[in-house]
């Protein structure tokens, strides 16, 4: 069974091919960049569900999910670009 920390990882890792090493050590680093990993992972069930229709909802509540979504992956992608750059 994989542990969750784990499944957040290889989940970050297919949204940012090649920063497997990266992702981890921001992981285990930086609290904050910890937090937005397991947000990222909260909205993209929430997501799913909704457009499986496991949770009903509107689009509008739909929209801004994916939107909240988009936003951390662009903060995730300025850590990890910033910490390669280092």
């Amino acid at each position: 069974m994989v542990n969750e920390a784990t499944h957040l990882d290889h989940a970050l890792e297919q949204e940012f091919q090649g920063h497997a090493q990266t992702i981890h050590s921001l992981k285990v680093s930086n609290a904050h960049f910890h937090k937005l990993m397991e947000k990222n992972h909260e909205l993209w069930l929430q997501i799913k569900n909704i457009q499986a229709d496991v949770t009903p909802t509107d689009d509008k509540t739909l929209h801004d999910l994916e939107k909240q979504r988009l936003a951390i992956l662009d903060e995730i992608a300025v850590m990890i670009k910033a910490e390669e750059a280092k």
